[in-house]
């Protein structure tokens, strides 16, 4: 079933107390509630909406991570640090859009390679800066390279974030809390097994 992970555990097993508090610790700030709860309570990760909740695991260097397809995008040193709510400029993301150019206009292939070797290079500064996405966790994909992530500090500490960024967009907020978006999954994945 969708969201939920391959293998013998559905979730991974519960952070102890020390273990939520090193990596607190780890991180410099105190993770949202709804989420401590769920990695006390429920799991460290596994399933969860869409491909599943990225697991955090300590590894034996004593660093914490998150793990899963684009989870290394998360800075657990940068946690601490508000998510920014200024996102980028649309009209600077149009115009660079605008800009993107196009092969048809080229009559040498190299020309065009290096004309959008430089474009691609001017989106990333845009929009793949990890200044876009500081003080939050990346906690899912929905595939595609398409994922969703966690804030944990500043205004929108808490709330999920959906982030496009593959499809040339910015991340832009999903409208509910962690709790709402498992709890969401969760009531939609027993209503399906019922049915099936």
């Amino acid at each position: 079933m969708f969201g939920f992970p391959h293998g013998d555990r559905p979730l991974e097993d519960p952070l102890t107390e020390a273990e939520l508090a090193d990596l607190e610790r780890y991180c410099g700030v105190r993770l949202p509630e709804e989420y401590r709860d769920f990695l006390l309570h429920v799991g460290a990760g596994g399933a969860g909406p869409a491909y599943g909740v990225y697991p955090v695991r300590r590894g034996p260097d004593g660093a914490w991570a998150w793990h899963g397809d684009g989870a290394d995008m998360t800075l657990p040193t940068r946690l601490a640090e508000p998510f920014p709510v200024d996102r980028v400029d649309p009209a600077v993301l149009d115009a660079l859009l605008d800009d993107q150019p196009d092969e048809e206009e080229y009559d040498d292939e190299d020309a065009f390679e290096a004309a959008n070797d430089a474009w691609e290079e001017r989106m990333e500064g845009v929009l793949w800066t990890d200044e876009i996405t500081v003080g939050a966790v990346c906690l899912s994909t929905t595939g595609c390279a398409q994922r969703q992530w966690l804030v944990v500090s500043g205004p929108e500490r808490g709330a999920m974030w959906d982030d496009p960024r593959c499809d040339d967009a910015d991340l832009e907020p999903m409208g509910v809390t962690f709790a709402e978006w498992y709890l969401n999954w969760l009531e939609d994945a027993t209503r399906k097994a019922e049915a099936a």
